[in-house]
């Protein structure tokens, strides 16, 4: 057999990947909701069944930095964070990005204090948009262990060399115990590869990363750094149209939900996907021409892909899990509006707000989006964001 349906807690599920990945490093520090990735990991290296060094470290901005280095002389890697973590780690991140160290990294995404909170949304991996990382959401269980092995392909492809960061939902998918296909090692091994790293720090062979950069070579590098992350992108629909041929789940940068002659869009990232999909069952039920466009690729933006996918729309409802505070309203949101700005014909777009700090959005919360929506059409002037469920 090639794959075992399994019932499995989705973090467990992931912990499974990278040690099917047979990763050779993970360095850590435990955050709700994301310790029991590593936890599992931590015991499959205490049992024998990872060969692999995991290395606790007293916080995740030291977390990175052994990532840091352990890539750096060839190692496959793997780390996992959440919320303030990701914060913590804030300064490492560019510097990984920018030595192109292919670190793979779950991020189970939980909001950022104050208040504290423990609960879902986006802003934590949104204040780290532009720190020079691929990023890939997901919305299931399946979704997660694939692209967790996804991840790795990707990131350590000689045209790509750039860190990974997978983003789930925290709580909402990471503690949930959901029904997956695992694949078998024979498969994963066939589909990747061990890790040949193209140059590492070994003192044989002395090279230099990260080196102090003059003005006069900064820009430069500036540039290099954005080129290659671009670059990446066919190599991820590449490696995404290969997973697919292997395991009949092939991934897009987006993925569009009864879309034929929708008038109207909901656009989404993350779990809350599937509870969309059956508003927009319901909304289709009653005649209204809805359909759904869920954004998979965050990093590099898949701009020519927003602009096809939209072609035919009047109307199209973008919710976001995070604040732009003081701009335009959510992060996605703007990336769209950007994305369609110079387009001769484009939808009307609208902001909304909604899920922060894991405030639940019910199927009926995602059908006033769109009614508000299409009442705005109608009014001037708009507000630049509406925030959802928000009590008087």
């Amino acid at each position: 057999m090639t794959a075992k349906r399994v019932g499995m807690e989705v973090s467990i599920a992931l912990s499974e990947a990278v040690k099917m990945a047979n990763a050779d490093c993970i360095a850590a520090y435990p955050i709700t909701p994301q310790t029991h990735i590593v936890e599992h990991l931590s015991q499959l290296v205490a049992d024998g069944e990872l060969d692999a060094e995991f290395i606790p470290v007293e916080s995740e901005h030291s977390a990175l930095s052994v990532c840091a280095g352990t890539s750096a002389v060839g190692a496959r890697t793997f780390t996992a964070t959440s919320s303030q973590g990701l914060a913590l780690m804030h300064e490492i991140l560019f510097i990984v990005s920018a030595m192109r160290l292919p670190i793979v990294m779950a991020v189970a995404n939980r909001a950022l204090s104050a208040p504290l909170s423990i609960w879902n949304d986006h802003s934590d991996v949104m204040a780290s948009r532009d720190c020079g990382w691929i990023q890939i959401f997901t919305e299931n269980g399946q979704e997660v262990f694939d692209q967790t092995l996804c991840a790795f392909r990707i990131a350590e492809d000689h045209r790509v060399l750039m860190p990974t960061i997978i983003n789930l939902d925290g709580f909402t998918l990471s503690h949930v115990v959901e029904s997956l296909y695992v694949l078998s090692q024979e498969l994963v091994d066939k589909f990747l590869p061990p890790y040949k790293p193209l140059y590492v720090l070994h003192p044989d062979r002395p090279l230099t990363m990260g080196a102090f950069g003059v003005p006069e070579i900064y820009a430069e590098a500036k540039k290099a750094q954005e080129v290659a992350l671009r670059n990446s992108y066919p190599v991820i629909l590449e490696v995404w149209k290969e997973w697919g041929e292997l395991t009949g789940r092939p991934y897009h940068p987006i993925e569009a939900y009864r879309m034929e002659g929708a008038k109207i869009a909901l656009l989404t990232m993350g779990s809350f996907g599937e509870i969309a999909m059956g508003a927009v069952d319901r909304m289709q039920d009653e005649g209204i021409p809805v359909g759904l466009l869920k954004l998979r690729l965050w990093r590099p933006f898949p701009f020519e892909e927003i602009r096809q996918s939209v072609q035919g729309l009047e109307t199209l409802v973008v919710m976001d899990r995070a604040i732009s505070f003081g701009g335009i309203g959510g992060p996605v949101c703007s990336e769209i509006k950007s994305a369609l700005y110079q387009q001769p014909k484009r939808p009307k777009v609208f902001s909304f707000i909604a899920g922060l700090g894991g405030r639940d959005v019910p199927p009926e919360q995602f059908e006033e989006m769109v009614q508000q929506a299409l009442k705005m059409k109608r009014k001037r002037p708009v507000e630049e964001f509406t925030m959802i469920g928000i009590r008087e």
